[in-house]
Order: structure tokens, then C-alpha cells, then sequence
């Protein structure tokens, strides 16, 4: 009889266990984190683009503060598209605010490294980039370096954000 009350307990115990679904809602798992190494390689092809990639690493450093170990993470940034004609000093009047942007990332402990191929290609000479980021020779080179020393290599691709108000609209079916 007391076996029957053991079996008739776990098989109930299971089945409660066997009835989530679709319609439970998901958990939150907020365990830190180890330090984190981030690569961010930057080739975008309009200028502007790299100010809107900066929240993903804006978000990477708050999630650092709040989760991880901000004394021992680090991220950096190699940019080799057309990105780079916002980073120079050149053309402050046509990309008024990424001084200020690159600045609060440096000051951040981020590192900021423009290749020098990318930037001969595109005009510019090494010295006339903002003080906040180092030359470097080749992207390729510099990016495969950060990835020998373990840091986590992130494409900061982006795209329009979409609400889940503009969804429905998109797809009535979900109201």
C-alpha cells in the first residue's frame, strides 16, 4: 500500500511537470558572468552607421556592469568600412556628435583601432582620425590578433528595430 502511494506520487509529480507549454512564460536567468573579451569588427557602409552599432556595445557594458566583472572585461573596436569618415577629425561638421560617442567609449575602457589600409583607401592619413583611436596596420591582422588572445569576436550588424505595435499592425493576427 505504501508503494502504491510512492508510484500514484511521482506519477502525479510528473505529469504537472509534463504540462507546460506554449502558454507558460519564459524565465529570467540572471547568474553573473565571467570577464568579458569582446572584438567588435566594424565595416558598415554608410558613415552614420557606427553610432547606431554603439548601442550594442553601450548594452554589452551596462550587461558587464550589471552582471559580470567590469574590472577585468575589455571590448574593442576595429573599424575598416566607410564608418571610418565619421571617426575622422576631418569631417566633425558633417558628424557633429561622434566625437562626444567615441569619447564616453573610450572613457568606458574601450579600444578603438581604425585600420590604416581602410582609411589610405578611403583618403585619409593616419593623423587625421580623433585622439581617442589608434591607427593600426590592417584590420585583418588586428582582428586576428584580439582573436589569439581569446576575445569573442561580435559583428555588430544592425537592422530597424521593430516594435511589437508595428508587428501587429503587420500581422493582424496577432491582436
Amino acid at each position: 500500500m505504501k508503494w502504491n502511494f510512492v508510484f500514484a506520487f511521482a506519477l502525479a509529480f510528473a505529469a504537472s511537470a509534463a504540462t507546460a507549454g506554449p502558454d507558460d512564460p519564459s524565465r529570467f536567468d540572471g547568474t553573473p558572468y565571467k570577464p568579458q573579451k569582446a572584438l567588435y569588427d566594424f565595416n558598415f557602409a554608410k558613415p552614420g552607421d557606427a553610432k547606431t552599432a554603439f548601442g550594442y556595445i553601450k548594452n554589452h557594458l551596462q550587461a558587464i556592469k550589471q552582471y559580470g566583472d567590469p574590472k577585468n572585461s575589455h571590448i574593442v573596436i576595429v573599424a575598416h568600412g566607410n564608418e571610418l569618415h565619421s571617426f575622422s577629425r576631418l569631417n566633425r561638421a558633417a558628424f557633429p556628435d561622434m566625437y562626444d560617442e567615441l569619447k564616453a567609449l573610450k572613457d568606458a575602457g574601450v579600444t578603438i583601432h581604425v585600420c590604416a589600409n581602410a582609411a589610405r583607401s578611403r583618403g585619409y592619413k593616419p593623423d587625421e582620425f580623433y585622439d581617442v583611436i589608434t591607427v593600426v596596420p590592417a584590420a585583418v591582422i588586428d582582428i586576428a590578433k584580439w582573436q589569439n588572445e581569446g576575445y569573442s569576436y561580435m559583428y555588430a550588424e544592425w537592422f530597424p528595430r521593430l516594435t511589437r505595435e508595428e508587428l501587429v499592425k503587420q500581422r493582424p493576427e496577432l491582436q
